[in-house]
């Protein structure tokens, strides 16, 4: 028999997430699985939770946002589980790059069918694993607006939050070694990506693949705030890769840093992550986990 546990974080999608879980798990119940729901009690006790559902050998299944799954994706790869998503945040980008359905009945034939795909991972510093990218600059800042613009309509939040951050941005000096090859550009952002996808559709990665071993690096050099916000609509179809302000890379291994007059924010999968290092001889490392995550998709 099919067994999931289900983790679910209330918040998620401005309190969407419950609602979403409905009718998966009953359809998953109607088909003869073991279904088990349990709503996010904070990040240890979630942990725990995880540790108890791969041991009895559950698909551990994140209804949430992109930050929920980043963090259970985590622990999931570290315990060897395997993780099902139902997709009920803000972005779902990495349900999009997976290309899971929208609707709810087709996701629980998806998480039915056991499909098993092997993607990989991104290693923030020491401790922190990300699903789908790490950014730092304007992306992050937009990030920080989006968490607070409960009031505006979803289809909106995340265009608005970007033109407001570039609105307000102060261009950094971006330190990145790619691979042992050192790079600087004046930026105003750097996204280190698994996915293709992040802010909601945006394709800041279009030829990032999730099981290729390497993660992609975009650094948009810093413009006027006008020409910046003039070049916004081209991420949303990944045209902006085109332009000659930005820079593409490809590597396993990124070390980053960034001096400015003001700390550079960074964040990861909706999350924030504190501040880059402003020394470029103490850099923050983020890196690639091959084949870290096996997941239903």
């Amino acid at each position: 028999m099919d067994s999931f546990s289900f983790l679910v974080n209330p918040a998620s999608g401005g309190g969407a997430a419950p609602e979403a879980v409905v009718p998966v798990a009953r359809r998953l119940r109607d088909a003869g699985a073991r279904v088990e729901v349990t709503y996010s009690p904070g990040p240890h006790a979630a942990m725990d939770l995880v540790s108890a559902a791969v041991a009895r050998g559950d698909v551990v299944v994140s209804a949430g946002g992109d930050g929920m799954l980043s963090s259970v994706a985590g622990a999931v790869s570290r315990l060897g589980g395997t993780l099902g998503i139902v997709p009920a945040g803000r972005g779902n980008d990495f349900a999009r790059m997976l290309g899971l359905p929208d609707d709810p009945l087709a996701q629980a034939d998806a998480l039915l069918a056991g499909r098993r795909r092997t993607v990989d991972l991104i290693a923030y510093g020491d401790e922190r694993i990300v699903a789908g990218s790490v950014y730092a600059g304007v992306d992050a800042k937009a990030a920080e607006i989006v968490d607070r613009a409960t009031w505006v309509p979803k289809p909106a939040q995340y265009p608005l939050a970007a033109i407001r951050a570039l609105a307000t941005y102060t261009p950094a000096r971006y330190h990145l070694t790619i691979d042992g090859v050192a790079h600087e550009i004046d930026g105003a952002t750097a996204v280190i990506a698994n996915s293709g996808y992040y802010g909601k559709g945006m394709k800041i990665a279009p030829a990032a693949s999730l099981d290729d071993g390497l993660l992609d690096i975009i650094v948009i050099e810093a413009a006027s705030k006008r020409a910046l916000v003039r070049a916004l609509p081209k991420v949303y179809d990944g045209d902006h890769v085109h332009l000659d302000e930005v820079h593409v890379f490809t590597g396993r291994v990124v070390t980053i840093s960034a001096t400015s007059r003001t700390p550079v924010p960074v964040g990861g999968d909706g999350e924030p992550l504190g501040v880059l290092p402003s020394a470029p001889s103490a850099p923050t490392r983020v890196s690639v986990l091959p084949g870290a995550l096996n997941v239903l998709a």
